[in-house]
């Protein structure tokens, strides 16, 4: 297939700067690929000097083979490489480094949490609290900010900045560069030897780069150095695809480079090769509703397709039960598991359809490492009250909810293997309060072991008070407390379906055995229908889409207070409706948990232009 009109406009670009605003499903890795080869042919630049920009490996990999192919198999000296891969490059040639001067992702969080473990901080959530920590770590240094103007949204000011005083000097001892280091580091030896960065702008006469709506300011700022002054900077992206604001990328780098190469030509590719009409009419529609873009007039070259199916349920399971029961009905129509897949806002939000489809045997893959919800700190403490319910005695059981909610007993009281009430009581003897609050306990666990799992979580919650203690636990964390109460909601809603505690932790058992052999299995022959949050979608496409729950709180997600987070959200959920080729079905509940749930705010923007 021959290049468009306005690929072949990008493609053609002479001298200076360029931004390519290339849709969903527009070519983008072609009119990149062609690009390069018109300037060596056309415009007769040596290989060597053009540099070509990714975010990943993988696409780093498939830009330069796509490449190769354009180019007869010939493997001319472009180079092909991600941010990081780039700046290492020039780092190690300043520095004599290697890769071995790389910190690992996995040494890093062994890092924070030997940090914290030092810091002798309270934490239940460790895994949830250190990612917190790298991120606003990463944060801090790809923005720049003066550690004393940061507030952390993980823990109180001061710890955060111990930690990441800490952190810093764990990393420089080991003589060691994390990711982020990498990229502030180039910029300081661009910044502060002129004579180096010459030599690399001499080397790097073109610059190429891909999904460029996705950087972030340091990078950005290191390639304003290297293209300087020539600026023969060719930039390809979608603002309406940036989802990545949680990550540093920065979408008004991308709206305001205009402003800052003001000589740069835009070409806007509107052509949309992936989507059937309807569904790129309706993406529109609801993308139209954000104010920081540019406009665009994205066009379909496929044909209407069907129209749209919006469709509400009471709860979940209605809509679980509907949509494998669409599954089924296009299998009869010839079509595979592979073609379809299920998109959600957050990997948490998957755990009622991956049971549903264990339940009815179908087959599915997960692109993303679906945290399960039974492994969480909240659901251990209710399985050791339920252990404790059904006559077990083990230290550790009591260990986790002696003080959940708070009854002041202390760990020195439990200095045996085995638990014993009397025991306990005998030790506060002198102590009356103390004695009443034991038999208070005893008293719980023992009306505890006559109920079903739903009603003894709900009386953990209520009645035990357990939820106080999460109250407390969210302040102290910086979290809200509604995070904590939501797992909470979700195992009470799990556990309707058995009628005892055996039942319960069997049925976990088989939950977590089935996501362990989904984990990291993805195979891309596989005939099994995919399941992806929003976020990992970018990128893929489908026959066929469910995008499920698109609720207010969900979808946009309930943290979205600020417009520019509502923003992204609604990239987010745009990101999703354009990953179908021919059929969308977008389904929403009317209840979760027990709760009445209003349909997300996007779905009314779809109706009032009418969409059925």
């Amino acid at each position: 297939m021959g290049l468009s009109e306005t690929q072949s406009r990008a493609v053609a670009h002479g001298e200076g700067p360029c931004m390519c605003l290339a849709g969903p499903g527009s070519g983008k890795t072609t009119v990149i690929t062609q690009r390069t080869k018109y300037l060596i042919e056309e415009l007769k630049v040596m290989p060597r000097e053009i540099l070509v920009i990714t975010f990943t490996k993988a696409a780093a990999l498939e830009m330069k083979e796509r490449f190769y192919a354009l180019m007869g198999g010939i493997k001319l000296p472009v180079t092909f490489g991600t941010f990081h891969a780039v700046f290492f490059t020039i780092l190690r040639q300043a520095y004599h480094l290697t890769a071995g001067n790389i910190l690992k992702e996995e040494q890093k969080y062994q890092y924070l949490k030997e940090i914290v473990s030092h810091l002798k901080m309270e934490i239940e959530d460790e895994s949830e609290f250190t990612s917190d920590l790298a991120s606003e770590i990463s944060l801090v240094k790809n923005e720049r900010i003066p550690l004393e103007h940061y507030y952390s949204n993980s823990c109180p000011e001061e710890i955060f900045r111990d930690i990441f005083r800490a952190y810093k000097e764990k990393v420089s001892r080991a003589r060691l560069l994390d990711f982020d280091d990498i990229l502030v580091y180039t910029y300081e030896l661009l910044k502060e030897r002129p004579d180096i960065c010459s030599s690399w702008q001499k080397c790097f006469r073109y610059i190429l780069i891909d999904e460029f709506q996705d950087i972030n300011k340091i990078q950005y700022d290191v390639i304003k150095l290297l293209a300087a002054p020539a600026n023969n900077l060719f930039i390809v992206g979608d603002d309406d695809q940036s989802i990545y604001r949680f990550r540093g990328a920065k979408p008004e780098i991308m709206l305001n480079f205009p402003k800052e190469y003001p000589e740069c030509e835009i070409v806007a590719l509107e052509e949309n090769y992936r989507s059937a009409e309807n569904i790129i009419k309706a993406a529109g529609r609801v993308i139209s509703n954000n104010t920081s873009r540019f406009p665009k007039k994205i066009h379909g070259v496929k044909g209407p397709g069907d129209k749209l199916e919006l469709h509400g349920f009471v709860n979940q399971t209605q809509e679980n039960i509907f949509l494998i029961k669409r599954i089924q009905e296009y299998l009869k129509q010839g079509e595979t598991y592979r073609n379809m897949a299920v998109l959600f806002r957050t990997n948490t939000g998957a755990r009622t359809i991956v049971e549903k489809f264990m339940e009815y045997n179908i087959p599915f893959q997960m692109r993303d490492v679906m945290p399960n919800i039974y492994d969480h700190w909240i659901t251990k403490d209710i399985a050791a009250y339920f252990r404790i319910a059904m006559g077990e005695r083990k230290r550790q059981d009591f260990l986790r909810i002696i003080n959940r909610p708070k009854r002041y007993i202390g760990r020195e009281t439990l200095d045996e293997p085995t638990v014993s009430f009397d025991k306990l009581c005998k030790y506060y003897e002198d102590k009356q309060w103390m004695v009443e609050r034991i038999d208070q306990m005893e008293y719980n666990i023992k009306l505890i072991s006559k109920m079903t799992p739903y009603a003894a979580i709900n009386y953990i919650r209520h009645g035990i008070g357990y939820e106080e203690y999460l109250k407390e636990y969210a302040v102290y964390r910086k979290i809200k407390p509604e995070d904590l109460y939501e797992v909470l909601d979700e195992l009470s809603e799990a556990a309707k379906a058995f009628r005892t505690f055996e039942d319960w932790f069997a049925h976990m058992e088989e939950y977590t055995k089935a996501l362990r052999e989904q984990a990291g299995s993805i195979d891309p022959e596989a005939d099994a229908v995919l399941f992806t949050t929003l976020h990992s979608s970018k990128g893929l496409e489908f026959k066929i889409v469910f995008i499920i729950d698109i609720n207010e709180g969900v979808i946009p997600h309930r943290k979205a207070v600020l417009d520019m987070d509502v923003q992204e959200e609604r990239r987010m959920f745009y990101v999703g409706m354009t990953r179908a080729k021919e059929k969308l079905h977008l389904y929403y509940v009317k209840e979760r948990y027990g709760k009445p749930m209003d349909p997300s705010r996007f779905l009314e923007e779809l109706r009032r232009t009418g969409n059925k």
